[in-house]
């Protein structure tokens, strides 16, 4: 990408990649989106924005599962492309004073001896009001099925990848410092609690699987009573184009993204919607969640 795309891209922003927050308004202000059932139809959907205040000193932000390899040769790639933009956000975000939580599920080993993996086991177990589980499955109690079809894996590769313990740790794109926490499990939790944060932005991947089920994400976060989030911009999902819906792999994951925000939590976006530009010919992702970095367009394979 060449310095003025990235300059166009990067600096009419939301938020985080604005620049520091001015000192007599420290709060975030974060523009968020949900969807709310009519009265008159359940099945029909209002879409609602509303800007969210809240303290960066009661805020953490979880990473999932943004690892350094996936046996998906396609989530390998789009993990890759996102970091980059991913650690700008969590720049201005730590700066700011928001909690960073890296949960690069199964590589706790590579990091035993680091301070942010000490820096979680250290932290105090505390009660819960639900179980804090492995993995929280779809709840049918809450949330309709999902959109997509992931049964055979969501790898969109032709032919598709073989399964297998590809991640070894995080992308070392995304930058651990000082301050930050590592952990997989339920010390995300135990972290928060201590520090006292009442609100948690989410983001990685990937949405259908780990973003919703992990001890540290959206569903069980959400059953905590934390006021959650999800950086739409800064996700994907696993989904194979060629099941259900038979959509591209974008479109795939604009439908998960309603169903987030109709289900479970409103969304954010990094970027200002007015950084789609405008000469852009072909229909772009941002049209159906702003924020999106590439483009959706017949051919394009990973889309």
């Amino acid at each position: 990408m060449n310095s003025s795309l990235f300059r166009a891209l990067v600096l009419p922003t939301v938020l985080f990649l604005a620049g520091s927050a001015p000192a007599a308004t420290p709060s975030l202000a974060l523009p968020a989106r949900s969807r709310v059932a009519t009265q008159s139809n359940t099945n029909e959907y209002q879409l609602i924005e509303k800007t969210l205040t809240w303290t960066p000193q009661k805020t953490a932000i979880v990473v999932c599962d943004m690892w350094d390899k996936h046996w998906c040769a396609g989530a390998t790639r789009r993990v890759a492309e996102m970091a980059p933009r991913m650690n700008e956000v969590l720049k201005k975000a730590r700066a700011q004073g928001v909690f960073i939580i890296h949960c690069p599920s199964d590589t706790m080993k590579f990091y035993a001896d680091s301070a942010g993996r000490k820096l979680a086991m250290a932290a105090p177990a505390v009660p819960t009001k639900e179980p804090l589980q492995r993995w929280c499955t779809l709840d049918r109690t809450r949330e309709a099925p999902l959109p997509i079809d992931d049964a055979d894996g969501g790898c969109d590769d032709f032919p598709q990848c073989k399964t297998y313990s590809a991640w070894k740790q995080q992308i070392p794109t995304l930058e651990i410092l000082p301050g930050d926490a590592i952990t997989d499990s339920a010390e995300a939790y135990y972290l928060m609690e201590q520090r006292g944060i009442e609100n948690v932005i989410v983001m990685g991947v990937h949405l259908n699987m780990c973003v919703l089920g992990r001890p540290f994400s959206i569903r069980q976060m959400v059953k905590q009573g934390k006021n959650v989030v999800l950086m739409r911009d800064m996700t994907d999902t696993m989904y194979n184009s060629r099941q259900r819906p038979f959509v591209p792999h974008c479109a795939g994951t604009a439908l998960m993204l309603e169903h987030v925000e109709k289900f479970w939590c409103p969304t954010i976006s990094s970027v200002a919607a007015s950084a789609c530009p405008s000469s852009r010919k072909t229909r772009s992702v941002r049209d159906n969640f702003p924020g999106w970095w590439r483009r959706c367009a017949p051919g394009m394979r990973w889309c």
